[in-house]
């Protein structure tokens, strides 16, 4: 999955904001991480140790992690954690906990489907882009 998402970014150009959901975070965070130009990183439900990829996440490059925070798979194994960790950085991280316990909560065509956290979601998301 890694080395795929890696791939699919192959010649285009630096200066993206990489985003992934749930499995898709790794090559998002990944390519955000080691990547040279990254703009940001937006990491939907799940998230990695920065030792997954490197020693440190890069200097500028900030990190949006949005998970619900009673989500068993985005608490349950580790991500949260991960994900406080990296966000503790100053200037370079935003953890944004939703209550609530779906995975994939801002999938619309599935019955895990939220919409007042998904507005909230994409309001958050938005704030972030528009400062890219």
């Amino acid at each position: 999955m890694i080395e795929r998402g890696t791939r699919a970014i192959e010649g285009l150009r630096a200066g993206l904001v990489y985003a992934g959901f749930s499995l898709g975070v790794l090559p998002a965070q990944k390519l955000a991480q080691t990547r040279p130009g990254a703009r940001g990183a937006l990491l939907f439900y799940a998230c990695v140790p920065v030792s997954m990829f490197g020693s440190r996440w890069p200097e500028g490059v900030p990190v949006q992690v949005h998970g619900m925070d009673a989500d068993p798979i985005f608490v349950g194994e580790g991500d949260i954690d991960a994900a406080r960790s990296l966000c503790s950085r100053p200037r370079t991280g935003n953890c944004s906990s939703i209550p609530g316990d779906q995975h994939y909560f801002a999938d619309s065509s599935l019955p895990s489907h939220d919409p007042d956290a998904t507005a909230l979601l994409v309001q958050r998301v938005l704030g972030f882009l528009s400062t890219r």
